[in-house]
Formats: C-alpha cells, sequence, structure tokens
C-alpha cells in the first residue's frame, strides 16, 4: 500500500482519534487538526510522539495551508449539548469550514472525505432510510445549525464535484459509540453509561419508545476507509450504521444491566425536534463496499463501559488527590 499524508480534521474528537490510529496503523503519515472545542488531548496523547503523527491547533473557519494527499473533513460538534452551546459557530464550522477545506483539495488535487450525518434525514417519514430519501427536517429549529450547516456542506462538497471534477467522497454517519466519548455529550449511550455507573437515575427523554441503531466506532471506522479508497464514481452520499434497531428504553435497561448498577428510570420531555426513528439502509455500503457491522451491542458496550469506568476512577482519583486521600 502506498504510504499517503492525510490531514484529519476534527482528529482529537471521538471518531477523528480512532481514524487517526487506523491511518498510523495502516502506515500512512497523519495530520491531525483541531480546535479542541469538544476534542481532547486525552484521545491522542497515545499518538504524540508517534513519528508519523503530527498535532496541529487550527480552525477549520479559517483557511489552512499544508501539503497532502488525502483529506477527511470531520470537525464539526456532533452532540446536541456541544453544537446548541454555541450555534452560530456550529453552522460556521460546517459550511466555511467546508468552503475552506475543499478550496484546499482543489489547490492540491486530491480526494476527500466529508463526515455528514443522519441529523440530514431529520425527524424522517420514510423509515428505513436511504439515500435518496430528501429528508423532513426544521430549518429554524434549535438542532438545526447541525442539522442544516451539514446538509448545506453536502450541497458544496457535491458543487464542487459538478464544477470543478473534485474527487469527494460523502459519508452519513449514524449513532456511533465506542471508547474516547466525551462523558457529557448528552448522547443516550454516553449518558445511560455514566449514570449508570455513578447509580444516578437514567434520564428518559420522551417514553422510550423512540427508536435508534448503535454502531461500533470500529465499524465505522472500516467504513471510512473503505469508502475513502473506493472507485472515484463513487461519491456517495454512503449510510454507515448499524441497522439493528433498539428502543430508547431498551438500551437504557440494558446499560443498567452490564453495569450491575441499582439506577432507576425516569422520564423527561422529548427535546423538539428529536427524531422518533433513525435506522440506516445500509444496502449501499454493503453493495458497493462489502461493508457491515459485525460488532454486537453487547460486545461494543463492554469494551464502552470499560472505558468509562476507567475515565471516572481517574476523575476521583484527580478530585481526591489535592486533599491526600
Amino acid at each position: 500500500m502506498r504510504r499517503n499524508t492525510i490531514l484529519v480534521t476534527g482528529g482529537a474528537g471521538f471518531l477523528g482519534s480512532h481514524l487517526c490510529d487506523r491511518l498510523l496503523g495502516d502506515g500512512h503519515e497523519v495530520i491531525c487538526l483541531d480546535n479542541f472545542f469538544t476534542g481532547t488531548k486525552g484521545n491522542i496523547e497515545h499518538l504524540i510522539d508517534h513519528p508519523r503523527f503530527e498535532l496541529m491547533r487550527h480552525d477549520v473557519t479559517f483557511p489552512l495551508y499544508v501539503e497532502v494527499d488525502q483529506i477527511y473533513n470531520l470537525a464539526c460538534p456532533a452532540s446536541p449539548v456541544h453544537y446548541q452551546h454555541d450555534p452560530v459557530q456550529t453552522t460556521k464550522t460546517s459550511v466555511h469550514g467546508a468552503i475552506n477545506m475543499l478550496g484546499l483539495a482543489k489547490r492540491l488535487k486530491c480526494r476527500i472525505f466529508q463526515a455528514s450525518t443522519s441529523e440530514v434525514y431529520g425527524d424522517p417519514s420514510v423509515h428505513p432510510q436511504t439515500e435518496d430519501y430528501w429528508g423532513n427536517v426544521n430549518p429554524i429549529g434549535p438542532r438545526s445549525c447541525y442539522d442544516e450547516g451539514k446538509r448545506c456542506a453536502e450541497t458544496l462538497f457535491f458543487d464542487y464535484w459538478r464544477q470543478h471534477k473534485l474527487e469527494i467522497k460523502v459519508a452519513r454517519i449514524f449513532n456511533t459509540y465506542g471508547p474516547r466519548m466525551h462523558p457529557s455529550d448528552g448522547r443516550v449511550v454516553s449518558n445511560f453509561i455514566v449514570q449508570a455507573l455513578k447509580g444516578e437515575p437514567i434520564t428518559i427523554y420522551g417514553d422510550g419508545a423512540q427508536t435508534r441503531s448503535f454502531c461500533y466506532v470500529d465499524d465505522l471506522i472500516d467504513g471510512f476507509i473503505r469508502l475513502m479508497n473506493s472507485p472515484k464514481e463513487l461519491t456517495g452520499p454512503v449510510n454507515l450504521g448499524n441497522p439493528n434497531e433498539f428502543t430508547i428504553k431498551e438500551l437504557a435497561e440494558l446499560a443498567i444491566d452490564m453495569t450491575g448498577s441499582k439506577s432507576k428510570l425516569v422520564y423527561q420531555p422529548l427535546p423538539q425536534d428529536d427524531p422518533r426513528q433513525r435506522q440506516p439502509n445500509i444496502r449501499l455500503a454493503n453493495d458497493e463496499l462489502g461493508w457491515k457491522p459485525i460488532v454486537p451491542l453487547r460486545d461494543g458496550l463492554r469494551l464502552t463501559i470499560g472505558y468509562f469506568e476507567r475515565l471516572l476512577s481517574l476523575q476521583s482519583k484527580a478530585v481526591l488527590a489535592p486533599f491526600g486521600i
């Protein structure tokens, strides 16, 4: 395999750090770019001394001048807690970030990958969701900074493909979980595991009957690599996610069972525009990439719970250390 120099924007985030691991493991040189708004150095500290790894603190809303062979554009807050904290900056990250990275790819004549999202489908009226579904998105709601920002980024990618013949790859990512998730990002998997480990009530929004499909991070990253290196005619968008569907209540009960927690379920009102169903149709990924998830939910949760147990233990020791305990 040819060794490439590969830029990963958002490389210190949950998905980005796992992608950096995989690319280095495949023998490539990696430039990890992050402004550390949601990414953390802890996610990539094990890579700092790697001879083929370089870390850059930079915000994609500003132009960047580097020489690379491929670009993975992952930069953007991806959880409602984080992207609603500064919705204007979230939209800028998606739109200005796409413009800047596409401009860089155009100058370098290199292939570029966009980490889009199943949120482009909104609260879907089609189930499961296929790539030709245009979505049901509220353009002025509290989630629209992320939903519409990602939709606009897709528009830019396909306009650069049509107008400038740029080689693009667009992946629509469905719910993904695994080690290095942020413990307070508000996503259901991290929320439920952390609450269960702490013995706190498990917060379910709505009646818990809404469904999600959960893909383990290693499976997703394998999909990224396959899509990036697929024939140039396959631009996407391509759904990447696990089609096995679970209710939110089922996930909460599984988290309690697997952690041995005594936590109880509590119910809160459903947030505005929260989708009732989310399940990918992955026929395109399976047919064109030979890709499908292979990690069962219980196996992935076991690894994720182990990560959060270690993280909470370290946080507890850091709190007690000043008191000599």
